[in-house]
């Protein structure tokens, strides 16, 4: 029984697993293992180095607090930038892996640029269309609903929340822009007057 503090008995004997378990313990013998020559010592690789040349221009580059280098090889075709850069920036420098806010600000990361890139194509030529990119419509005649039930479909437990979470950020994304629009463009003789406390 795993997670246990007692352990559930004598560990049995190689031949017991391999009469029980059909193919127990078939890496055994190395002479079974295709890869057995690579793991000794003193064989030829063709590599000239023991370790790869550091590639320049490192610097500034996100790396893990629990290595203690960069990789020597690393990608240079999606630098970070902006806010989200930032955001990930923090990730990197003050969590490690193993940390739940490591991927959670990475996760904040990219949704701030997913919502970056969606105001920006609003000053584009092609603006998103939240209806026909969300692929709701390609649902029409074929069943949307009795597909749903019935049938096993693992997405069917989380199938309330996805409203939300495809027309939720449109709809606050529309809000700001109207309250932004109102206090940016419209008089403030215009504005809602906000009633002066009692006293």
């Amino acid at each position: 029984m795993p997670y246990t503090a007692h352990k559930p008995g004598p560990t049995p004997d190689p031949d017991a697993l391999r009469a029980r378990i059909p193919g127990w313990g078939a890496d055994l013998d190395p002479s079974d293992r295709p890869a057995f020559p690579r793991e000794q010592p003193g064989i030829e690789t063709g590599a000239h180095w023991d370790l790869p040349e550091q590639q320049p221009g490192g610097q500034g580059r996100e790396r893990s607090v629990e290595h203690n280098r960069l990789t020597p090889v690393f990608g240079t075709a999606q630098p970070l930038h902006g806010v989200a850069g930032a955001i990930r920036r923090l990730a990197y420098a003050r969590y490690s892996e193993g940390q739940t806010p490591h991927w959670m600000l990475l996760i904040l990361g990219d949704r701030v640029e997913s919502a970056g890139a969606h105001l920006r194509s609003f000053v584009s030529s092609r603006p998103d269309d939240p209806i026909t990119q969300s692929g709701v419509l390609g649902e029409r005649g074929r069943g949307p609903v009795s597909s749903r039930f019935g049938r096993g479909r693992a997405d069917l437990n989380h199938t309330w929340i996805d409203p939300l979470l495809i027309v939720g950020p449109w709809v606050v994304s529309a809000v700001v822009a109207v309250k932004l629009g109102r206090a940016l463009f419209l008089p403030a003789s215009k504005r809602r007057a906000v009633p002066a406390p009692r006293r």
